[in-house]
């Protein structure tokens, strides 16, 4: 028992949910679920506490854990509800381990490591967009996006981009988490234009359950978003809906997408020293990272303060624009049997061009800027 790793006892975990564990919960889809979190939960304790054995588990690794979870919640990464989620899924999988004989008793029980999991009711934070502040932000960002005609298409582009992050955040019931890349969580890569279909007015994302779901999109964050994509031009679908400008992740993005094509070192030099990175990735359509949580709260910091909009001294975050809404009213679980439920490419691709001429101007320069631009 001693040779059992935390992450062979995973393993054998979901390989049991997958086919339907009797003293479980479900099967397949749980076991997909759980299987990211597990996963990264037992790289954490490696990372973090060098633990690898399941039988060196402890208490307070649990409670380090929990810990961990409501210092994510109050940075806005996580909501109340995933972090209790997170440590559940940690918690019945160390209650297996105990039926199976693995462990003598479960570390995460106990009594005071629960305590420390943000409160259901806790947000990260009190703070919600007043419908004052919502217009005041969305004014400044459309007219500056209004006044850009004559600036260059760099220049444009990223106010069209600030003011469809803004309308989409204050319109829609889409999280922070859900529309910006999360760096500690690999499921959470940022929305692509894939997942949005203007026939039906929706995007699909990662729900906080750890499924896909369709949240609807209102006129007023649709519109926006189409004259921005118009702008962009993405080469594919699986481009970023926002994508970072940040040139040295581009360049990692490209040159890791150009030897997976087969192109060696030499070769991909040469590509960059006849190109940027920028313009390389969109020749090669290889999408580029989107912008993090962090990176997008960074960007809303500078338009509060361009607007000179005063939030008691702080700025409108991402988790406030929410604040009140019920998830009932905006969010569907997303399933590929509703044929009629999502728009094909070719419906997408004409809801676009409807409101605009694609744009031909000159491919944007890569922008050294660090991300949160």
């Amino acid at each position: 028992m001693s040779g059992v790793t935390v992450r062979d006892a995973v393993s054998t975990y979901l390989q049991r949910k997958a086919v339907g564990d009797p003293d479980g919960p479900g099967a397949g889809t749980y076991a997909s679920n759980a299987g990211s979190i597990l996963r990264r939960w037992a790289d954490w304790l490696e990372a973090d506490h060098d633990l690898v054995s399941l039988v060196d588990l402890e208490a307070d690794h649990l409670r380090s854990y929990a810990r961990t979870l409501e210092g994510r919640t109050r940075g806005g990464e996580y909501t109340a509800s995933t972090a209790r989620t997170y440590y559940a899924v940690v918690r019945a999988f160390l209650s297996w381990c105990v039926r199976g004989g693995l462990l003598e008793t479960n570390p995460a029980t106990a009594g005071d490591a629960k305590q420390l999991l943000p409160a259901a009711d806790r947000r990260p934070s009190d703070q919600f967009w007043t419908p004052t502040q919502r217009q005041h932000l969305e004014g400044f960002v459309r007219e500056r996006a209004l006044e850009a005609d004559g600036e260059s298409r760099h220049e444009r582009l990223g106010r069209l981009r600030e003011y469809a992050m803004v309308a989409v955040l204050a319109h829609s019931n889409v999280r922070g988490a859900e529309l910006f890349r999360v760096p500690e969580d690999e499921r959470r890569t940022g929305a692509t234009w894939d997942d949005v279909d203007f026939y039906t007015g929706t995007i699909r994302v990662l729900g906080t359950s750890q499924r896909l779901e369709d949240v609807s999109l209102p006129a007023a964050a649709r519109t926006p978003l189409r004259r921005y994509r118009v702008v962009l031009d993405p080469p594919s679908n699986e481009w970023p809906l926002f994508p970072t400008r940040h040139a040295p992740s581009i360049a990692r993005r490209v040159r890791a997408g150009l030897a997976e094509r087969g192109y060696d070192a030499a070769g991909i030099d040469d590509r960059f020293e006849e190109s940027t990175a920028v313009e390389l990735a969109r020749e090669y359509a290889i999408a580029p990272p989107a912008i993090t949580t962090e990176g997008a709260r960074s960007i809303l910091k500078r338009l509060c303060e361009q607007a000179a909009l005063d939030v008691d001294g702080e700025y409108l975050k991402p988790r406030g624009a929410r604040a009140g809404r019920d998830d009932r009213r905006y969010r569907q679980a997303a399933t590929s049997s509703q044929p009629g439920l999502r728009a094909s490419v070719l419906e997408q691709s004409i809801a676009v061009v409807e409101d605009h001429t694609r744009s031909l101007a000159a491919r944007p320069e890569s922008d050294p800027r660090s991300e949160d631009d």
